[in-house]
């Protein structure tokens, strides 16, 4: 079974294509610059030369043609035909209190993504357009969407819940949602097979650390709390995102400033974090190196980031009674050494114990890098959103 897994956004499209006999990758790449003349189409068939052409992409129907076209060329293609794709998978930010697991496209599913719309503006309708645009180009190939938030539906009241006046929440949904769950989900259960214990014996902290970054707290095998909220806007500092902050800051600094709401939601959505504190760039590879060069800003930018992971993974050990498993995962947690050094040297408390040689080490497989003797297994588990959306498009549609 060939499965397609599609990122649609506003102007981009990622793709990858899987044999789920082997759960191989075929095919992957990415459309840029939809709805312009000059959009990029870079397609990286397995085992064969990258392609990249420059051409105009107007909308999300042309894009997925463009996508199916390098598929099944003659030189670089990897199919004889657009209908040896068997179903298509799709990744969804918001799926809301509706679903709590992944769907089967139909009628009745797209209706309730429109829904949800206002939740996830930027993420949610670009979504759509690119079910829609399989829809044309793939008549009666069955699609399957995969939720961000759907691993986190089954957080208590008691970590969803805001405390602000209920009627928040019956009216219009204000709750902790939380994001990254794709990921979440994927990676804990690699490190439970790694270990070669269920996931439900281990009290386990993910770390899901790239441009945006989240934490979860996984008890039981299940998502018991995690710091993305209504939106990614809150929790962890992130590369241009504030994370936390005091609320009463937003009204103090329009009223200083004089700000409309769109333009201080642009401040900590775009121009806050990392890109903020350092004056340089929201690219922790280029803040630890500017901070091993003696600049004091990126010192202070790591700092400030490293501190609130910390305390993340120090309130959810709290929250769930302890602690087995602490996992990095995402661009910064897989690849940054001085980072996830950083984090566990100011958490020996837990009794955590590093093995630096270990941490120092580059590997694209999920491994261990605390020491023999360390309390709490530390690891590095490389996430696979992808796959994880292909499985589960592979088991629905097989059922169906």
């Amino acid at each position: 079974m060939k499965i397609l897994v599609i990122n649609a956004g506003s102007s981009s499209l990622k793709y990858q294509l899987y044999d789920m006999t082997d759960e191989s990758v075929l095919a992957s790449g990415r459309v840029e610059r939809i709805g312009m003349d000059s959009s990029i189409v870079t397609h990286e068939p397995a085992d064969k030369p990258e392609v990249r052409v420059v051409d105009e992409i107007l909308e999300h129907t042309s894009a997925i043609k463009r996508v199916l076209d390098m598929l099944t060329h003659k030189e670089h293609g990897v199919l004889e035909s657009v209908n040896s794709i068997d179903a298509v998978g799709h990744r969804v930010v918001h799926g809301g209190e509706v679903f709590k697991e992944s769907a089967l496209v139909t009628a009745e599913t797209k209706l309730e993504i429109r829904k949800l719309f206002d939740l996830a503006p930027l993420h949610n309708p670009a979504h759509m357009m690119g079910i829609v645009a399989v829809e044309a180009v793939l008549p009666g190939v069955p699609q399957v969407v995969v939720f961000d938030t759907a691993f986190h539906q089954t957080m208590p009241q008691s970590s969803y819940l805001y405390p602000v006046p209920m009627v928040l929440y019956k009216r219009h949904a204000i709750r902790r949602y939380g994001f990254h769950g794709t990921s979440h989900a994927y990676v804990s259960e690699r490190a439970a097979e790694v270990l070669g214990k269920p996931l439900e014996d281990i009290k386990l902290v993910s770390c899901h650390i790239g441009n945006g970054a989240s934490a979860t707290a996984i008890l039981n095998g299940k998502s018991f709390d995690t710091s993305m909220g209504m939106t990614p806007l809150e929790g962890l500092m992130m590369g241009t995102r504030s994370g936390d902050l005091d609320p009463a800051i937003v009204p103090y600094t329009m009223n200083k400033e004089d700000l409309t709401l769109s333009e201080v939601n642009s401040m900590l959505n775009k121009h806050s974090g990392l890109m903020a504190i350092s004056g340089l760039s929201s690219d922790m590879r280029e803040i630890t190196e500017a901070m091993f060069d003696g600049d004091k800003n990126a010192k202070l930018a790591f700092d400030m980031y490293t501190y609130r992971v910390k305390k993340y993974i120090g309130a959810y050990a709290a929250a769930m009674n302890g602690i087995d498993v602490l996992l990095f995962t995402a661009g910064v947690g897989e690849n940054s050494v001085v980072l996830r050094e950083a984090v566990c040297d100011g958490l020996t408390f837990l009794g955590i114990k590093l093995d630096k040689e270990l941490n120092a080490q580059r590997s694209k497989e999920a491994r261990i890098i605390s020491t023999p003797d360390s309390t709490v297994t530390v690891m590095v588990v490389p996430t696979n959103e992808e796959l994880l959306i292909a499985r589960d498009t592979f088991k629905l549609t097989k059922q169906a």
